[in-house]
């Protein structure tokens, strides 16, 4: 049983799915059903009103290396009640929402005369729930919290169709269709709106053309250097372009496949070290990457094993894009090797994503400070080099025919006169 609060009176209505149950995906997508949350005061009305479906995304360790985990917020999440109104509905207020074995995800509001907004949001998570985290190493129980820039006007509801990410250090969380309003003047949702950057500028007609889609980026990415480290030094360089290639529906219910490059300037990089999971992770806008690097005991190899992709596309029937897939076994080279490939490198993330490689040369554990190891090349830069090779010994091979061709004519000519 939740504590109770003498200063505000909570409840929650009901949600769209299976009581006592949660949804969670290592390696594909899945939604969450949305959910209605309420806070009220000690008279019972209503001040803080919250419908949304939420994911997410973190790793944690376990005996085996890093192991990264999607959930969703479930149909058994609840209002608590330490959630607040504030003082007389004018100061700062908290929705705090609990599920599973200890966790809650709490957004702090603020106002001032024209406006609110999340100045907070903290999500509290116990790596003891083996249904979330099985086989953690870890029992404790971690906070993360980060500003957001959730906000609308008072009086008015934020609405936010698209999928909206929150960074939490190494907790992503992403609301999808979510509707929030504090400080209710009515007991009820406003029927006016602010809306997302997300969402952008609203059509002024029923009728008005959708937005635009995204340009197909033809151009091969720039080609950037990466590195983590940990506690022991260096675990991961990589110098490389990256590229992703995603397949997916419209609003008007077209299937496209575009291209979106990774531009270096406006990514941001960091990455974790484990004995056997190298992780590097780039954010670049509602972009999130993760590469995670593996090595075989037996056999020392070090590969490519996961790649994990989360992004924002406006113009596509369900915004939020998920692609995960943790069985690859790309990139390979022995441990103190390194791995380079000129040629591009395309990768199956899964049948609507796929990561384009350009000029990739890395080297994940056993790494010597800022140096690559001795390079294994790729079968692609092989198989390049045997074309010309080919080539060149097939036109010396006629040359050599044509010149011994000569030599027996010349030979024959000379046969068919006497000396007089």
């Amino acid at each position: 049983m939740y504590p109770s609060s003498r200063h505000s009176q909570m409840c929650r209505c009901l949600m769209k799915g299976a009581p006592g149950s949660y949804l969670q995906k290592q390696g594909g997508l899945v939604h969450g059903a949305s959910a209605v949350f309420v806070v009220k005061d000690g008279n019972g009305t209503a001040c803080i009103m919250a419908n949304f479906s939420a994911a997410f995304l973190t790793s944690y360790d376990t005996k085996n290396g890093s192991k990264s985990v999607t959930f969703e917020l479930p149909a058994s999440a609840e209002v608590l009640n330490s959630s607040s109104c504030g003082k007389g509905n004018a100061s700062d207020s908290s929705l705090v929402i609990a599920f599973g074995r200890g966790h809650t995800l709490t957004l702090s509001f603020t106002r001032n005369a024209t406006r609110y907004s999340v100045q907070l949001m903290r999500f509290v998570y116990n790596l003891s729930d083996t249904g979330i985290f099985p086989n953690s190493s870890s029992k404790e129980t971690k906070t993360v919290e980060s500003v957001t820039d959730i906000r609308a006007d008072i009086n008015k509801k934020y609405r936010c169709v698209s999928s909206k990410q929150i960074h939490l250090r190494n907790v992503t969380v992403t609301l999808r269709d979510a509707t929030i309003q504090a400080y209710l003047s009515n007991d009820s949702f406003s029927t006016e709106e602010t809306h997302c950057e997300q969402d952008g500028p609203l059509p002024p007609s029923p009728t008005a053309p959708p937005q635009p889609s995204p340009t197909p980026v033809p151009a091969s990415p720039s080609v950037s250097r990466y590195n983590v480290s940990g506690t022991n030094g260096t675990c991961l360089l990589a110098s490389m372009g990256l590229q992703l290639n995603v397949t997916y529906r419209t609003r008007d219910n077209t299937t496209v496949t575009r291209e979106f490059n990774i531009d270096p300037s406006k990514t941001t990089f960091g990455g974790n070290c484990t004995a056997r999971l190298v992780t590097l992770a780039l954010r670049s806008g509602n972009l999130l990457l993760v590469l995670q690097f593996a090595m075989n005991a037996s056999s020392s190899r070090v590969f490519l094993q996961g790649v994990q992709l989360t992004m924002t596309l406006p113009d596509a029937r369900d915004p939020a894009f998920r692609a995960a897939n943790d069985s690859l076994r790309a990139l390979q080279a022995a441990a103190g090797n390194s791995y380079k490939c000129d040629a591009e490198e395309r990768v199956q993330v899964t049948e609507a994503a796929f990561l384009n490689i350009f000029r990739v040369w890395v080297q994940a554990f056993r790494v010597d400070g800022d140096k690559f190891g001795p390079v294994e090349e790729c079968q692609l830069d092989a198989n390049s080099m045997l074309i010309p090779v080919a080539v060149g010994g097939a036109l010396a091979g006629l040359v050599l025919i044509v010149l011994i061709a000569y030599l027996i004519g010349r030979k024959r000519s000379h046969a068919g006169y006497q000396t007089i």
